[in-house]
């Protein structure tokens, strides 16, 4: 189905708000693993959702970085799904589409090797990116027709578009807004999903409102990442320059984890914070006195 017979606009929105990140990360800005990590917390909480999962954002963030068990549960896996998928170059194999299936518990479908090449098709061959992001999903969905399988379906669509914008790394973009109500069909307003026959309008509704959120985030934590290096030389702590490389790398860092890092002592490492949160240079995100992560 082509974009004129749906909705241009739809199309144009999600196309010129790619276009805006496309700029961006071809920049390499130093917040760029951040910035990938922090939207791969919002995709593992609207994947929560979908699975009927009660973990939250802060919730998964815990499960994630303070948790010591090697296997964090459902939620937190669903977190590990993202979070891979942020991190890893951009690539399309039998072994990663298997990862990722684990992950989220879902059966691996028997001709996933027919999915592998199906989705290297796609990413090789004509079209526009959001449409064959959408077409991508779909035959994902069809061959996990699951709520787990749905899931999959949003991380193979950020996989193929990462692929076609020729992205270094992708990023979780789909699922934080295909709950949104713009994006919702029909009086009744249900989900869209990726056996409908408007799957690839609603898709492109969702990649712009997905699109306009990240560059937000990512002109936030723009300006948070000039307040942290101008912060850094001020900085006396040894290792303080590896805490900071922490920072720009993840969507939080617990004090353990830097001391663990950076070769500094937890007790150097919770003061190194208390300075950084004094001079405005980072933020405590888990809202608690104890257990702290701190973030851009």
């Amino acid at each position: 189905m082509g974009v004129q017979e749906e909705s241009p606009a739809a199309f144009f929105a999600a196309g010129a708000g790619l276009a805006l990140l496309d700029g961006l990360l071809r920049q390499n800005p130093p917040f760029a693993d951040a910035w990938r990590q922090r939207l791969a917390l919002k995709a593992a909480a609207a994947g929560a959702k979908i699975l009927r999962l009660r973990e939250d954002e802060a919730a998964l963030r815990d499960a994630e970085h303070l948790a010591a068990a090697d296997d964090p549960g459902p939620a937190g896996r669903l977190h590990r799904l993202w979070r891979s998928l942020a991190r890893q170059n951009a690539r399309c194999d039998a072994e990663r589409l298997c990862e990722a299936l684990r992950l989220l518990d879902a059966p691996e479908p028997g001709d996933l090797s027919a999915l592998v090449g199906a989705l290297q098709e796609l990413a090789q061959g004509p079209g526009e990116p959001v449409t064959l992001a959408a077409q991508a999903a779909a035959r994902a969905y069809h061959l996990c027709p699951t709520p787990e399988g749905e899931v999959f379906a949003f991380w193979t669509a950020d996989l193929l578009l990462a692929l076609r914008l020729h992205w270094e790394r992708p990023a979780p973009l789909l699922v934080t807004k295909i709950l949104d109500p713009l994006v919702r069909r029909g009086s009744a307003g249900a989900r869209p999903r990726p056996r409908d026959l408007n799957w690839p309008e609603a898709v492109a509704r969702a990649y712009a409102s997905a699109a306009s959120d990240a560059h937000a985030l990512a002109m936030e934590l723009s300006r948070r990442t000039e307040k942290l290096l101008a912060a850094a030389p001020k900085l006396r702590a040894k290792r303080a320059s590896r805490v900071v490389e922490l920072l720009l790398s993840d969507d939080c860092v617990s004090p353990s984890r830097a001391a663990k890092c950076s070769g500094l002592s937890d007790r150097a490492a919770r003061r190194l914070f208390d300075r950084l949160l004094d001079l405005g240079a980072v933020r405590e995100v888990s809202g608690r006195p104890s257990f702290r992560l701190y973030g851009l």
